[in-house]
């Protein structure tokens, strides 16, 4: 049996057990152990394809880091705009 004293050293989760009850799960305890199985099917089939591209490895590893490269100035160059953009109209 349960004192005073032994119900106020119980948490909330085991209070609600203790009734046969559960406290309220969030959307956060859904989609971020989803988002962490997708993102980890992603990167097993990124590295599955490249595993089976059909170039060798050097020519891969070119193509690679020249689309790395101009995606990362792609993205510096609208970056460049738009805060040109925010200097003007300040």
């Amino acid at each position: 049996m349960f004192t005073a004293r032994d119900l106020k050293k119980l948490e909330k989760d085991d209070l609600l057990n203790l009734i046969g009850l559960e406290t309220r799960k969030d959307t956060a305890d859904y989609l971020l152990p989803a988002l962490g199985a997708f993102t980890v099917g992603v990167l097993l089939g990124v590295g599955v394809g490249v595993l089976l591209a059909p170039k060798p490895g050097q020519e891969l590893r070119t193509d690679l880091r020249n689309r790395f490269q101009s995606g990362q100035d792609a993205v510096s160059g609208a970056v460049g705009r738009v805060t040109e953009g925010v200097t003007r109209n300040a």
